[in-house]
């Protein structure tokens, strides 16, 4: 017998697989936009090779976040906002290299964890939410059994 979606606590499934379809794809959708993204960063070549490529380096200045202006005009900074200056040992050439900061990775862990927790939290609610719903209705055929008696 096929439940009637009008009824409270009846379940559809056409739409709770498309809600699930919808979920999932916008859920995919952003993972592989950002590994996409992330690939277009790393295929940008610039022009001349870096010293600190080619040769042993001195980091002279520390990982620093970019001002403004920079983020928009420096190609270090346009890859991780963070920026470190070094002195090539051969060359003598001051470069600026792109870096991670360490307060900016303890950030992205934070947020990492809050949206964990987050996530726990919702299908937490929604495994309770439907662990009541589906005990609603075994009570209700136990009930019509009974009756039927």
């Amino acid at each position: 017998m096929e439940s009637d979606c009008r009824l409270p606590g009846s379940c559809c499934r056409p739409r709770v697989l498309v809600l699930h379809a919808l979920f999932w794809g916008l859920v995919s959708l952003r993972v592989f936009g950002a590994a996409l993204l992330s690939e277009e960063k790393m295929s940008v070549k610039p022009a001349v090779t870096p010293c600190w490529l080619l040769e042993d380096f001195v980091v002279t200045e520390e990982c620093v976040r970019c001002s403004d202006f920079n983020a928009k005009s420096q190609l270090a900074c346009k890859q991780t906002g963070y920026v470190e200056r070094v002195n090539c040992s051969r060359t003598h050439r001051d470069e600026y290299r792109s870096c991670r900061s360490s307060l900016m990775e303890e950030h992205l862990f934070w947020k990492f964890e809050a949206a964990m927790l987050a996530l726990t939290a919702l299908f937490s609610i929604l495994v309770i939410v439907r662990q009541r719903s589906l005990d609603r209705l075994a009570s209700e055929k136990v009930r019509r059994q009974i009756e039927s008696i």
